[in-house]
This record gives structure tokens, C-alpha cells and sequence, in this order.
């Protein structure tokens, strides 16, 4: 079935000679769809924007199951799922745990690159991002032909699509094997270790994470954006995409939403992790942001919902003793832009058998003259803008509790 799909794919693909130029050269026509993780089946909206992105019905699509440990079955999988959806997609044979398949040779087979070339989009599906950059780069860090034509097929107009660890090799710099969320503010980040090389397709001033609501994963961008000097992060939830236009435009489409954390007037300490002054915004499904010109737009059903501050609906102090846990921070971020209180206090702790276990961190949410918040018209949800948080330090002490 495998080398049967693979001989249609080529078969059916347009075959171009043209050579890529040079990045400078080219502005980038095309769109990027980042999945968060654990796209569902039934997500039309999403699966849906990727296929009228790529060209519409019958557009060509190349699957890359690269980072995925079945890649037949999964890239199958996705391209069955494409097609349902009104593609005609196509599965890349280009992947590390690809039984009976030299990867290397196929990532610099000129049939393979021509296939994805002359491809409407591209979609990479989750696993390890670190297979992808292994698959579709040489070992010296060169593009291989692949590469290259994926990079030309995006500059022409096409759209680059990816979950989870196909969202992760976005931006020029990646999570590779890092440690869990907690222990990474407390430990850091190392290069070639925690954070490695992405692919880059956003561009080299926008930091990328996925799984992020779900996992608390917010608080781990922090120690690399701040590794790596970026002011910009943007990290997507679960069944979740956000969609970047040609112009820049992020808009969010799916179950939930994005955070966007901006280290632009942020500052931080020497010794345990200690940051101020950074500015979280939250964007929900249909709400837009655009990265050239810092401006965001709510969505058409919280146009008219703009929170008015004299009239709060939350009147009690706000606190959070896991500010890591599922959604906990987009839900304090909520209470306190609709809320009397001035600032809102979560907290992590980890357990008294992890690593210093008498560390931990005080997350100080504070709404500013610049806070702003609207809320949907036809649900309870709402989108967020310009939260100040800063993260301390805190001694914990032992026992942190005793029976009565």
C-alpha cells in the first residue's frame, strides 16, 4: 500500500525545473495554519481553512509524517482525513522511522522535491519535531531538496500546515528535549538540549509553542524567548490553529485560543528565574492580531462587548494555587479583566520530591491603563489584551501543610 501511494503521489504531481532563489529575493505570498495538537477529525473549521488555503477542492497537498514513530500509517491517516475534506493529498515518503526507505535519499530525490514543489500546501502531522529538522536538513544544516521546494511552494503562495510538533518547527528556534514546566523555570533552557533549530516559516522574530493551554506551556516560552532574545511569542491550544496571512495577520480558528506574550518592555535577574513587566494577551477563536503593526481585532461576536471597568462582574480577591494547571491562566486572565480587583496572584509549587523542591513561583497578573477585555455576545467567552505579569521567586517551606 505504502510504495503503491507513494508511485500515485509522484505520478500525479506536477513536476517543475524551476530553481529557488535566493530568500531575500522573494516575499512570501503564502499562508502558515500552526495546529496546536490533537486536531480532531471533526474540526472542519480548521481542516477546512488548509484546504482552501492550498487552492480549494482538489487541491494538491503533501503529508509529512516526519516526526511522527509510525509515519505510513500516520501520514495515511492524514492524507485519508485532507481528502475528506475536498484535497487531493499525497503522502511524502521523507521520514526518519520510515521502514525500507533511505530518508536521506528521498529528502534529495528530485522527483519527491518537483511533487512538493508543484503542491498547493504542505501539512506536517505530530511526534518529535526533532525528526522533522533531522528528515528534511542535512547534517550540516543545508536544506535538502525538499526543504527547498517546501520553501518555494510557500513563497509562491502555497500554505505550510502543522500540529503540535509539526507547529514546534514554525520558528527558527524550537523546543527539542526539554525538561517539564516547572523544572525548566527553574533550571532553564540550553541550546542544542531544551531549544535546537526550527525550520523558520513564521520568521526568525516570532517564538512558537504548542499543547499550550492544555499543559501550562506558557510559562516554559519565557526562559527561551529570553534565551534566545525574542520579543514576541505566540503559543496555540489544542483542536486550535492560528492562521498567518501573507500581511502577517494571525487570526485564531478552532476549540480555544492562542497566548501571545510580548517581552518587549520586559525585563529580568540574575539568579531564579525573575522576569517584570511582561504583557500577556490572549486571543480567542475568531480574534486577529497582527504582527507587523501590534494591533488586535475580537472577534465579530465580542465587536460590541467591550468590558466596561466600572461595571465588574467578579468583586472578590483572585487567586490560583496552580497557575500551571488546564486553562488556569486564560481563566484568571478572564476573572480579572471583568473584575475590581487590581491584580490577580497564581502560583506553581512542584512536589516535595522534585528538583529544589523549596523553589517555586509567584505569577502576579495586574490589569494597566492598557488592559482591555470583551466578551462574546452569543457565550461566555472572552478575549484579553495588555496583562502585566510578573514572575518571582518564592521560598517554600516544609511541610507545606499539616493534618489537623
Amino acid at each position: 500500500m505504502f510504495r503503491f501511494a507513494v508511485r500515485v503521489a509522484l505520478a500525479l504531481s506536477m513536476l517543475s525545473g524551476a530553481g529557488i532563489q535566493a530568500a531575500e529575493a522573494l516575499a512570501i505570498k503564502g499562508s502558515l495554519v500552526i495546529i496546536g495538537g490533537n486536531l480532531r477529525a471533526d474540526n472542519a473549521a480548521v481542516w477546512e481553512r488548509i484546504v482552501q488555503l492550498a487552492g480549494g477542492k482538489g487541491a494538491r497537498i503533501a503529508v509529512f509524517a516526519s516526526a511522527s514513530a509510525y509515519p505510513e500509517t500516520t501520514g495515511m491517516n492524514n492524507v485519508e482525513r485532507l481528502d475528506k475534506y475536498g484535497a487531493d493529498a499525497f503522502f511524502v515518503p521523507v521520514a526518519v522511522k520510515l521502514a525500507g526507505v533511505d530518508y536521506k535519499a528521498m529528502a534529495d530525490d528530485p522527483e519527491v522535491a518537483a511533487a512538493v514543489r508543484g503542491a498547493g500546501g504542505a501539512y506536517f502531522a505530530g511526534g518529535d519535531q526533532e525528526r522533522i529538522t533531522r528528515a528534511l536538513k542535512h547534517p550540516d544544516g543545508s536544506n535538502t531538496l525538499v526543504l527547498d521546494a517546501l520553501w518555494d511552494m510557500y513563497r509562491r503562495g502555497g500554505v505550510i500546515a502543522g500540529s503540535s510538533a509539526g507547529a514546534a518547527i514554525m520558528s527558527s528556534t524550537m523546543f527539542g528535549a526539554p525538561k517539564p514546566v516547572l523544572a525548566t523555570l527553574k533550571l532553564g533552557v540550553a541550546d542544542g538540549h531544551e531549544i535546537t533549530q526550527g525550520l523558520g516559516f513564521i520568521g526568525d522574530d516570532v517564538f512558537v509553542d504548542q499543547h499550550l493551554l492544555v499543559r501550562g506551556r506558557f510559562a516554559r516560552m519565557l526562559p527561551a524567548m529570553l534565551k534566545k532574545g525574542y520579543k514576541l511569542g505566540l503559543g496555540i491550544d489544542e483542536n486550535t490553529a492560528m492562521v498567518v496571512s501573507p500581511n502577517r495577520d494571525v487570526e485564531v480558528v478552532g476549540y480555544k485560543g492562542a497566548l501571545l506574550i510580548d517581552l518587549a518592555g520586559a525585563s529580568a535577574q540574575d539568579g531564579p528565574f525573575n522576569v517584570a513587566n511582561v504583557r500577556l494577551s490572549y486571543l480567542d477563536n475568531g480574534d486577529r492580531f497582527n504582527i507587523a503593526t501590534r494591533s488586535f481585532t475580537p472577534s465579530p461576536d465580542k465587536a460590541d462587548g467591550k468590558l466596561d471597568p466600572a461595571k465588574p462582574y467578579y468583586r472578590e480577591p483572585l487567586f490560583s494555587a496552580d497557575i500551571l494547571g488546564n486553562s488556569t491562566v486564560v481563566d484568571l486572565m478572564a476573572k480579572l479583566i471583568d473584575s475590581d480587583q487590581q491584580d490577580a496572584i497564581g502560583l506553581t509549587l512542584g512536589s516535595p520530591h522534585g528538583v529544589q523542591p523549596d523553589l517555586g513561583f509567584e505569577f502576579k497578573f495586574s490589569r494597566t491603563s492598557d488592559s482591555v477585555g470583551y466578551q462574546s455576545s452569543a457565550t461566555d467567552a472572552y478575549s484579553v489584551y495588555n496583562v502585566r505579569l510578573d514572575i518571582r521567586p518564592i521560598l517554600i517551606r516544609r511541610p507545606l501543610y499539616q493534618y489537623k
